[in-house]
């Protein structure tokens, strides 16, 4: 299925969470447990030697030149050069009738380690990561022994070495496993694929298919799907093919359909949540009228005989749920809204006066801001039709100046304050986002940024 919501993470992005896991991984390999040695040595027409190294400590173990990079159909493959350790122990020895012991350093020099990643998805839709390949190699063993009987020392110099390469290039593999198992893979599984965003609806952000890598990027294609609560259905279309740019200034971008905005618009209109009423408390002071019969039998006499003076409301519904169009120039709908008017009678019951059909174009402005699509929308004019009177015909001229005042001055500050508070993007945890951009493309929004990694 085509993904209704993409994310592209660029080589700058893929650079910059690997400088944070190569220095998980520097902390993991520095923490290696390495088992006690012990063997014995037999020198040719000298005799046999006994040997035993305990108390195995690394200093330190860095990698100070590494990259990683995409890998087609693959994954990433994690390349590290020239790193270098540092261990100190104490040795043991019995040759013949000497027996002696002390300590010793031993530098590790030209470790090259190459891992290949394999991306994945679970059942619920989150991302998983596995080793799928290791190999480690090291190049230079340089063991020095405190004491003071070098001859004795350079018997079994050699062998020490073999064997601690071989035992050290196998555990920087099982630490590395470790490290993807415990450290990424948990970290990953941050990201979220369901975010509830009130108490109506909420956004499927499951990936539809594993994460693939292309030769210049590590691109994942969500859902990207609003829904109800309350009850979850079928959307009756489906998105269309997202055609990203090769655009890789910033560390990663966001497409975002036109799908995903229209399934919110259809996940509202379900939840009942694009029901508005217009009350005369809701009238600004500087409106110059209030919400009462008289101020519309002016024209609409028949008000003033059937409900002389009595306060009036307007409840606007959308009739189907509106769509969005997104292309270069922007983000545009055109809303067709019900508005039925009532006047409310002493008992408080109310009685339908009139039904207006309205449509008017609106364009929305959107940013990002803490991790949050954030929007606002601006309205051009409306244009009223009648539907439906039970105080006879009227003139709409009035009416739409009028119904202009009330929709900018009360509905429209209520559907920005909601769009103000914006909906969450996919972002693992502890990310930030900056130097965002916006663009418009056909059928998409694409959003660009740069990442911060905030360590806990």
């Amino acid at each position: 299925a085509n993904p209704g919501f993409m994310v592209r993470i660029t080589q700058a992005g893929l650079d910059y969470a690997h400088q944070q896991g190569i220095a998980i991984l520097e902390k993991e390999l520095a923490q290696l447990k390495l088992p006690d040695i012990s063997g014995d040595s037999r020198i040719s027409r000298v005799g046999k030697v006994r040997y035993e190294l305990s108390r195995l400590r690394l200093r330190g173990f860095h990698l100070p030149y590494s990259r990683i990079t995409p890998v087609a159909n693959v994954g990433l493959q994690v390349s590290i050069s020239n790193a270098f350790a540092e261990l100190a122990g104490d040795w043991r020895v019995k040759f013949l009738f000497i027996r002696d012991h002390g300590s010793f350093d031993l530098k590790v020099e030209n470790v090259y380690i190459k891992i290949i990643l394999s991306l994945g998805s679970d059942t619920t839709g989150k991302p998983t990561v596995s080793t799928s390949d290791c190999s480690a190699r090291i190049s230079k063993v340089h063991v020095r022994f405190s004491g003071k009987l070098g001859w004795l020392y350079n018997l079994f110099r050699r062998v020490i070495e073999s064997r601690f390469r071989n035992i050290l290039q196998k555990k920087v593999c099982d630490s590395v496993a470790k490290s993807v198992h415990n450290e990424l893979q948990t970290y990953i599984r941050t990201l979220p694929v369901t975010a509830k965003i009130d108490d109506k609806t909420g956004i499927d952000y499951s990936l539809v298919a594993a994460p693939r890598a292309t030769a210049q990027s590590l691109d994942a294609d969500l859902k990207g799907e609003f829904y109800s609560l309350a009850h979850r259905s079928t959307v009756p279309f489906s998105p269309l093919p997202l055609a990203f740019p090769s655009d890789h200034d910033h560390m990663v971008y966001f497409g975002a359909s036109s799908y995903f905005f229209n399934t919110a618009s259809i996940a509202y209109h379900k939840a009942g949540a694009l029901v508005f009423e217009i009350t005369e408390a809701m009238i600004p002071k500087d409106a110059g009228f209030s919400l009462n019969t008289s101020i519309f039998s002016a024209f609409i006499p028949q008000l003033e005989e059937m409900y002389p003076n009595m306060p009036m409301k307007f409840r606007l519904s959308t009739p189907t749920a509106p769509f969005l169009t997104i292309g270069p120039g922007g983000i545009s709908l055109k809303p067709i809204v019900d508005i039925q008017a009532y006047a409310i009678l002493p008992n408080s019951s109310l009685a339908p006066l009139f039904l207006l059909s309205l449509v008017r174009n609106v364009s929305a402005v959107i940013n990002v801001r803490s991790g949050r699509i954030v929007g606002s929308l601006d309205v051009g004019r409306i244009r009223l039709s009648l539907k439906d009177s039970a105080v006879g015909t009227f003139e709409l001229r009035t009416m739409q100046s009028i119904m202009n005042i009330l929709t900018s001055s009360t509905l429209l500050p209520r559907l920005n304050a909601r769009l103000d508070e914006g909906f969450p993007l996919p972002l693992l945890d502890r990310i930030q986002l900056s130097n965002i951009i916006v663009r418009f493309h056909q059928n998409f929004l694409l959003l660009g940024a740069d990442v911060h990694f905030q360590p806990q």
